[in-house]
């Protein structure tokens, strides 16, 4: 299992993390298989989504957001109700698709790390499997 360390800069955001999962996924000598992605966090998550037009992450972020408010009367003593409940949403946990040594993804899918608390110092997992 590999272990990616990433940093974010702001509470909610989307960092493309494609590049440092094709070079996992490409150091781990598996031509054919899978790799699952997990996120040891309960206020981030990790989900594909288009990586060629900025704008769409911004409109995701935007979007996420506004469905779930920072501040919305929520009980949670800690003052992060909105962060766990979008991860719920978005997911802990995704898997790809390994073909000829590489992630399976459409030609506009990039994979991105989520963060709904930060910033902070993050840990992405991953576990690749073979055939």
């Amino acid at each position: 299992m590999k272990i990616l360390n990433i940093q974010t800069h702001h509470p909610v955001e989307m960092v493309d993390i494609s590049a440092a999962v094709r070079r996992v996924i490409a150091a781990s000598g598996v031509s054919r298989g899978a790799a699952l992605l997990f996120v040891p966090h309960t206020t981030a998550a990790v989900t594909i989504n288009e990586n060629a037009d900025p704008d769409v992450v911004r409109d995701l972020v935007m979007e996420l957001n506004r469905l779930v408010p920072f501040d919305d009367g929520y009980r949670h003593g800690e003052g992060n109700s909105a962060a766990h409940i979008k991860s719920t949403l978005v997911g802990a946990s995704l898997w790809l698709i390994i073909e000829n040594g590489r992630p399976l993804l459409g030609t506009w899918q990039g994979i991105y790390f989520c963060e709904f608390d930060g910033p902070r110092s993050r840990r992405l997992h991953i576990k690749i499997l073979t055939d």
